[in-house]
C-alpha cells in the first residue's frame, strides 16, 4: 500500500563541554521553508533509519558520530504544501535519535542550510522554529540531563 507520508528521522546532535553538558546543533533552514531546526532526513528504500542518521549526518554536517540512541519517540507532520520532487506525499513520519559528536567546524549543505550554529538548551529551545522538534529536544535534553 501507497503511504503518503515520507519515513523520516529527526536527530538531535550535540557534544559535551568541559563541565559534561550538552550543547546542541542548529541549522537555519532554506529548502522547503525558512527557520530553525536540528537536523533531519528522508529514510531511503531499504535503508535502515540508523544508517539515514549517520548519512544525512555527513552530508549535513560533515561530522561523524560518537553514540546513537534511538528515543523511540515517533511522530509525524504535515507539509505546509506539496514540494515539487515529493508528488503525492503530504507529510513525513520521523523517528526520533540524538547524536553525540566531537565539536567540530560544521560543513554544510548548501542547497538545505543557511548557516549553523551550536546552543544551549535554553537558547536552542527559544530559537527551534516548529514545535515537534521543541518537545524532541526537551526528551533528548531530559534524557541528557537526568
Amino acid at each position: 500500500m501507497f503511504s503518503k507520508y515520507r519515513k523520516g528521522v529527526f536527530f538531535v546532535v550535540y557534544y559535551l563541554d568541559k563541565g559534561n553538558s550538552p550543547v546542541y546543533l542548529i541549522q537555519k533552514r532554506k529548502l522547503h521553508w525558512n527557520g530553525w531546526e536540528f537536523p533531519k532526513a528522508g529514510v531511503n528504500k531499504f535503508e535502515s533509519r540508523i544508517h539515514a542518521v549517520k548519512r544525512e549526518l555527513f552530508e549535513e554536517t560533515g561530522l561523524k558520530p560518537l553514540k546513537i540512541v534511538n528515543h523511540k519517540v515517533k511522530g509525524k507532520y504535515l507539509y505546509p504544501r506539496e514540494l515539487e520532487e515529493r508528488k503525492g506525499i503530504i507529510g513525513q513520519t520521523f523517528t526520533l535519535f540524538s547524536v553525540e559528536v566531537k565539536k567540530g567546524k560544521i560543513i554544510l549543505d548548501k542547497n538545505e542550510h543557511y548557516s549553523a550554529k551550536w546552543e544551549t538548551f535554553n537558547k536552542a529551545l527559544k530559537i527551534i522554529t516548529h514545535p515537534n522538534q521543541k518537545k524532541c529536544l526537551r526528551i533528548v535534553n531530559s534524557f541528557l540531563t537526568n
